[in-house]
């Protein structure tokens, strides 16, 4: 196992460094410069101008910029906001709870609904219930998230009035940032009613932002369930008149969720990375919008270090699905 988990570590690094390269060169692709961006019409003296390129690096070679930046990073510095003059470091851990809390629900929510419908599509196999739930499956993995968030707005914000259109809590609470989760620090709070207004505000991101994976989890755990059924000590199971329920939830799903576990894994990386239009749909504060705002305003080390936090989340997700696989599946660690 250890041997096991050295390899699958030692690809962290080489990925690593190219997300730093990528991270740093795409975002100068894009046209405008950020000290431009910022002085915005004002317009200053062009040894002002000079100044300023001069404080953030701009005027050095880019060859010169990306090593610098290389070693800032190594030594944990991912800089500061040409725009808000805040460290990236404390702008992403102020933002990413929000996220966090958001893909979180997004994902308890794409497996408890996905999970039971692909167990129930591979056992009603060839039924009108299992093309029909399949048949919803890929609507969902199809729809465009940005058209779905709008539509759900449309019928359950603007017509029924069930739920709010944007934001993460009513203005009329004010709760006190103690871990960054809102559901978790109402119900520390006081106010009764905050909880409530944090949930309602949770619902439509929740589901447009899970929909994708519930379809790809329901998919999975259909494929995966009816290989296993097929199997020989599933027939075993089931001459020696065991149950069906315990046939199917003891001896089929726990042999199915080893490529689902991974699949959901996956799902939790993708998120992560994901929520930028949900987040924008819905006016959510997480670091979805701020990075969305920082390409806005060319701010290249709000880009590089958020882009960079995130891709090491994802690369930390998808190392612990790996380690996961390896204890579910002892044949994997050979």
């Amino acid at each position: 196992m250890f041997r096991f988990i050295i390899k699958r570590a030692s690809l962290i690094i080489p990925t690593f460094l190219g997300v730093t390269f990528l991270s740093f060169m795409l975002i100068r692709l894009v046209p405008g410069d950020p000290i431009e961006v910022r002085v915005g019409e004002r317009g200053i003296s062009p040894e002002r101008l000079a100044e300023l390129r001069h404080e953030y690096g701009l005027d050095q070679p880019l060859w010169k910029q990306f090593l610098d930046y290389e070693g800032d990073v190594v030594t944990g510095n991912l800089g500061v906001s040409v725009v808000t003059k805040e460290t990236v470091w404390n702008e992403f851990t102020t933002l990413f709870p929000a996220t966090l809390e958001l893909a979180l629900a997004a994902i308890v929510f794409a497996t408890a609904i996905g999970l039971p419908l692909g167990v129930i599509a591979a056992v009603r196999r060839g039924s009108p219930l299992d093309y029909g739930l399949m048949g919803v499956s890929v609507t969902g993995a199809s729809m465009p998230i940005f058209w779905w968030g709008l539509m759900l707005i449309l019928i359950f914000s603007v017509s029924l009035g069930w739920t709010p259109v944007s934001g993460r809590i009513s203005a009329q609470y004010y709760i006190e940032p103690t871990t960054g989760f809102l559901l978790i620090d109402s119900l520390m709070s006081d106010d009764e009613g905050a909880f409530w207004s944090a949930l309602r505000y949770l619902i439509l991101p929740t589901v447009v932002l899970g929909t994708i994976p519930l379809a790809v989890i329901a998919r999975m755990t259909r494929s995966a369930m009816l290989e296993v059924l097929n199997e020989d000590y599933i027939r075993t199971a089931r001459a020696k008149g065991l149950s069906v329920a315990r046939v199917v939830g003891v001896h089929a799903l726990r042999n199915a969720l080893i490529p689902v576990v991974t699949v959901i894994g996956l799902q939790v990386g993708a998120l992560l990375s994901g929520a930028i239009l949900t987040e924008r749909i819905f006016s959510w504060p997480g670091v979805g919008s701020w990075l969305l705002a920082s390409i806005e305003r060319r701010d290249y080390p709000v880009l590089q270090g958020g882009v960079l936090l995130i891709a090491s989340l994802v690369m930390l997700v998808n190392f612990s699905v790996d380690l996961t696989y390896g204890l579910l599946n002892p044949r994997i660690r050979r």
